[in-house]
């Protein structure tokens, strides 16, 4: 069997810098857990690589899979591997690589064909190109050429979602490129089982979670919880924000830190343990994704994963991961919002109650059913 590889970069230069892991790094670590042990790891650094020995690279997937951080043990791998480069060396095998970074250098590519190593790319989502209002700016061309440079060169394409596949497709239409082979993989929860929390908040509350960014819809809820305390005032139930501050959130920012009348209603955990994590999702009323728009939408499958009920806008990669389970809102329906959320406060809600009876027949995505699909994926490209 041809060789494994693994692009880590993006994991190890998190890992050093002591950050947690985002849906995308939780994707990577899956993929190190299923393959690590006939991989070897591949560094990059704007389209320059290297591939760490097989000694190294195992140093560095127990690095990456340790609940400790050794910043120095990382240091001295990254130099092993500068000063050890195998340059140009025919390896023979593929490529997985499950995040954006690194897709739009065509050297990389390039490094990889004379190595006689087949490149597969996971793509994640085409927001900037089909939203770019969410985005920093400029990240739209950065990933138009991303995901115009894997068309051209990489061996195989991953979709995490059947609408991110529609989106790839749409864009090799517009760019008049063929699309290479492909498969939709959808992905697993990223939380991990846990026995029963106690609960962490004695009152009535909801979860968002996710990096606070545009497109997540912050603002929108903070105002309606705003108006939940002006209406209910101490009696109003609180609101969870679990994820760190990301870009273009000003606004946001001023409501979570200078909005008087939402002080003491919300509770914002920036650095959130899975154990705290699972805790509070065990115990809400629901998980409130207001998103406007997203290429797959993890916290969903991790809710109901948990026989959580979630309220969520009604996007199409939602219904393809969650069927009619979830209630189901336009992101900008103020007083739809607001209703449900008040319902859902409520002991024994008709609503609520019913929604926890679907969710008795969601099927969660798993890592076994998305590695099943991914390795019958491999076999057609060796």
């Amino acid at each position: 069997m041809s060789t494994l590889f693994l692009d880590v970069t993006r994991l190890l230069m998190r890992l050093y810098d002591g950050l947690l892991p985002t849906g995308v790094d939780r994707v990577g670590l899956a993929y190190i857990q299923k393959y690590a042990p006939k991989a070897r790891a591949i560094l990059s650094e704007r389209g320059f690589s290297t591939i760490l020995t097989e000694q190294d690279s195992q140093h560095t997937f127990a690095q990456l899979l340790s609940s400790t951080r050794n910043r120095n043990a990382i240091r001295m791998l990254v130099a092993r591997a500068c000063l050890n480069r195998l340059r140009e060396a025919k390896l023979c095998g593929i490529l997985l690589h499950t995040s954006h970074n690194g897709m739009e250098f065509s050297r990389y590519y390039g490094a990889m064909t004379k190595r006689d190593i087949r490149p597969v790319f996971m793509v994640h989502d085409l927001i900037p190109l089909t939203h770019a209002e969410y985005c920093r700016p400029d990240v739209d061309t950065a990933h138009r050429r991303r995901i115009r440079t894997a068309l051209k060169h990489a061996s195989g394409l991953i979709a995490n979602s059947q609408t991110t596949l529609d989106s790839l497709t749409a864009e090799a239409a517009r760019a008049n490129l063929s699309l290479p082979p492909t498969v939709v993989a959808h992905l697993a929860s990223g939380v991990t089982p846990c026995p029963q929390a106690p609960r962490p908040i004695a009152a009535p509350y909801f979860v968002m979670l996710g990096t606070i960014e545009p497109r997540k819809n912050h603002w929108f809820m903070l105002h309606l919880w705003r108006r939940l305390v002006e209406q209910l005032g101490t009696a109003a139930p609180k609101l969870v924000i679990i994820g760190r501050r990301g870009w273009e959130c000003e606004n946001v920012i001023d409501m979570l830190e200078r909005c008087e009348p939402l002080k003491g209603a919300l509770i914002e955990e920036a650095h959130c343990s899975d154990e705290k994590l699972h805790a509070y999702l065990q115990h809400c009323q629901a998980l409130l994704f207001p998103s406007f728009v997203e290429g797959y939408g993890m916290p969903l499958a991790e809710a109901l994963s948990l026989k959580v009920p979630v309220l969520a806008s009604d996007l199409a990669v939602f219904h393809e991961i969650a069927d009619d389970i979830p209630d189901y809102l336009d992101p900008l329906d103020g007083p739809g919002w607001l209703s449900r959320i008040q319902a859902y406060a409520q002991p024994n809600n008709p609503e609520r109650d019913a929604q926890l009876i679907r969710i008795e027949r969601f099927r969660e995505p798993t890592w076994t059913a998305h590695f099943e699909r991914v390795d019958a994926f491999l076999e057609t490209l060796r």
